[in-house]
């Protein structure tokens, strides 16, 4: 068995599904500064309480995991990025004190809505700038690090970082239209079609340049006949940006947020083509970057419990909490 693989699978699901879930909660602080009224801010937080910290929960999965089955690749990747991954956890500390500190207040509660919305933009911000600084390639030397403090800070990944934010903010006004009603979930609609079409042009333009940038990108993507099957994604983006934007002219309610995922699914499917089988692109391979085999099949067998365990508590507390969210539900004093 390819355990190497295996993991690399695993960490990037861990990936996908912080990024599903906790970009919503993230989404939903990014658009505090669209509704004023603080019954309205009230409902959106109360939409996200029951579940914005178990959201988490990948994150730590991902990270932990990267540090323990892929080693060399933490200990590029990490020199690389301090920066922004302090800035991100910075925000993500801030945005957590500011959710349980707002409804234990009433004078200071305009300090910790600006705190809410700066720490999850910082957040998100950070994280769309990791992904950019690693898209455009990560200088190394004898399996070290050799770039500066300040290369992860390009207009390429100030871009990124850009995208991810209008992209969990559409995460976050779709998840709105599910869980509001009246006034609040009209307005949704309209800031999830603004985003969604910003997004969409953010994924054509970091795809028409990544090709540009990168000589190796360029022929993985354009080497015909080799690559045809490839572009069955962008076709299938094309697809899925119809159905997104469908969904929400139509006002269905269910349909955005999956649709938004569908988005996020195949960019990140795209740029995984993009790099693969490089961990640090393309410097550092899969199987460079992997721990022994043996440490690899003992962490396995760890995973094969808890990730079940993982999903199952998600999807049970996601059912619990299921329907419509109103002024009175949520957290109180």
């Amino acid at each position: 068995m390819d355990y190497a693989l295996i993991w690399a699978i695993l960490i990037a699901v861990a990936v996908f599904a912080y990024v599903a879930l906790d970009g919503f909660d993230l989404g939903v602080a990014l658009l505090f500064p669209w509704f004023k009224k603080e019954q309205d801010r009230d409902i959106m937080m109360n939409t996200v309480a029951p579940v914005w910290d178990g959201n988490e929960t990948w994150l730590v999965l991902g990270g932990g995991g990267l540090l323990a089955v892929f080693p060399l690749a933490y200990a590029v990747l990490m020199p690389a990025l301090y920066m922004p991954v302090i800035a991100m956890l910075l925000g993500l500390i801030f945005r957590g004190v500011a959710f349980e500190f707002r409804f234990k207040t009433k004078r200071a509660k305009p300090i910790w809505d600006i705190s809410f919305i700066v720490g999850s933009l910082v957040a998100a911000l950070s994280q769309g700038i990791m992904l950019g600084a690693m898209l455009q390639g990560i200088e190394v030397e004898g399996r070290a690090y050799a770039g500066g403090w300040f290369d992860w800070l390009t207009p390429f990944s100030i871009f990124c970082g850009l995208a991810v934010v209008v992209g969990y903010a559409l995460l976050g006004a779709s998840w709105l239209v599910m869980k509001t009603t009246g006034d609040l979930q009209t307005r949704s609609y309209a800031l999830a079609r603004k985003a969604a079409l910003l997004l969409v042009a953010a994924i054509a333009a970091v795809s028409l340049y990544l090709p540009w940038h990168d000589p190796a990108i360029a022929d993985r993507w354009f080497s015909f006949p080799a690559s045809v099957w490839l572009w069955v994604l962008p076709i299938v983006l094309a697809g899925v940006t119809f159905g997104l934007l469908r969904s929400l002219f139509k006002q269905q309610e269910g349909r955005p947020y999956l649709w938004a995922l569908g988005l996020f699914l195949l960019s990140f499917a795209g740029f995984a083509v993009s790099i693969f089988p490089y961990l640090v692109p393309f410097e550092i391979t899969i199987w460079e970057a992997a721990a022994p085999d043996n440490s690899l099949k003992f962490l396995l067998v760890g995973a094969v419990v808890l990730i079940p365990i993982i999903f199952a508590y998600t999807g049970y507390t996601y059912w619990v909490f299921r329907g419509k969210v109103d002024a009175d539900s949520g957290y109180h004093d």
